[in-house]
């Protein structure tokens, strides 16, 4: 009789362990877009207190999506020196210490230099979050990738729902932002609380991992993870400015943003769980993609649903970011293996995702209104479409290890 209830004490003491770092997970995921997203709504703010352009503004959101393209090799180095847990702890508080940093920036230049800290410690912690997901939840790793989505999505939520009222409550966009860096200080201790034991193992790697560049597969992940990156990133930088320029308040132009990014966490979270029960990863990408493209006519051609185009752009981005971080998983046998594609698809779909916002500031600058810009995103989110339609269960089942690295 001993056995059995020592048997059922280890599965309860493992399903507290898990559950525990699923709150981990979410935890500091929370910390991974606000210094992004909460910029958007603020931008008439810092455009007249820094007397900066379009595209100069532009830079605020590409600087960090290219430090996190450039520098998410770096993660599975520092894990392996250091362990995730720790990896992911010093990357969360960098964030937070870049954070403050640009707050007291005096001019525009300075700002920008010290966004640099602020992507760096994004692309770390992003990138190692499919690896903890591996190690730990291999059995659920859908389930896993959304929580830890949903709580980037819920950040982008919050800090989307708060940036205005905060700079007018008190002291503009710098103690805006402040209050966002002093939040994310105290996400260091909680994700270190909620994942004590469970991560902390240093990854089976002492070099930089042998990134999967002649897979197929996995630059079809890279093109879409890119693609859909492009069109976040656009959007929640200048989504709310545009609206601002048709004679919204800064305030009422906040909440649109908050209704976009609100949007993405339930999407995230449920049609990540959905697609790996039932349909294909495939039919939900590709269901968004158009569902975007045609959220993105209607903001151009009928602005009067403005409230609907945006939930339904943010559902459809909730729905890929979800299922794109799970691709790695589900093409990947080992934690390291998964991390080594993650780090390519992050690495090099950050990078291009990054020359977005910048590009339509300057279409924005050359032509006067942002019409042009959306048009081109309505081309973006085609294309992502066309692109998710060649990532089979066939593919995905080939994986990526040495022997079928041809894709």
């Amino acid at each position: 009789m001993g056995r059995p209830a020592a048997f059922a004490g280890r599965s309860t003491s493992l399903r507290s362990r898990h559950a525990l770092v699923l709150v981990g997970l979410f935890v500091a995921s929370l910390a991974l877009r606000p210094q992004i997203i909460g910029v958007g709504p603020l931008l008439p703010q810092v455009k007249a207190d820094l007397g900066i352009s379009h595209t100069v503004e532009g830079l605020l959101s590409t600087i960090p999506v290219l430090c996190m393209g450039l520098f998410a090799p770096l993660a599975a180095l520092l894990a392996a020196r250091f362990g995730a847990r720790a990896a992911i702890a010093g990357a969360i508080a960098l964030i937070a210490v870049g954070g403050m940093l640009r707050v007291a920036s005096p001019h525009a230049l300075v700002l920008l230099l010290f966004t640099l800290p602020v992507g760096i410690g994004i692309a770390i912690a992003g990138t190692l979050m499919p690896v903890a997901v591996k190690e730990r939840f291999s059995h659920r790793p859908g389930f896993a990738t959304g929580v830890y989505a949903a709580g980037i999505q819920a950040g982008s939520t919050i800090a989307a729902a708060l940036a205005v009222p905060l700079a007018q409550w008190h002291g503009g966009w710098r103690f805006s932002l402040l209050v966002c860096s002093a939040a994310t200080v105290v996400l260091v201790p909680l994700w270190l609380l909620s994942s004590s034991g469970s991560v902390e193992r240093p990854l089976k790697v002492v070099t930089r991992p042998r990134l999967p560049w002649r897979s197929v597969t996995v630059w079809r992940f890279v093109a879409v993870f890119a693609l859909v990156g492009m069109n976040f990133y656009a959007l929640s930088h200048w989504l709310a400015n545009a609206y601002v320029e048709h004679g919204w308040s800064e305030h009422r132009a906040g909440w649109l943003l908050t209704a976009f990014q609100a949007a993405t966490v339930p999407s995230g979270l449920l049609m990540t769980w959905l697609a790996d029960r039932v349909g294909s990863r495939r039919l939900y990408m590709v269901s968004a993609s158009l569902l975007m493209c045609a959220a993105l006519i209607g903001v151009i051609e009928a602005p009067g649903a403005s409230w609907l185009w945006v939930i339904l752009l943010g559902w459809g981005n909730g729905t890929m970011f979800g299922n794109m971080m799970a691709l790695p998983l589900d093409v990947s046998d080992r934690p390291a293996e998964a991390g080594a594609v993650a780090a390519m698809m992050l690495g090099v779909g950050y990078t291009l995702s990054a020359l977005l916002p910048f590009t339509l500031g300057a279409i924005r600058d050359a032509t006067g209104s942002f019409t042009g810009a959306l048009w081109v995103l309505v081309g973006v989110v085609l294309v992502s479409a066309a692109v998710c339609w060649t990532i089979t269960g066939e593919r995905l089942r080939r994986g990526v290890g040495p022997a079928r690295a041809a894709g």
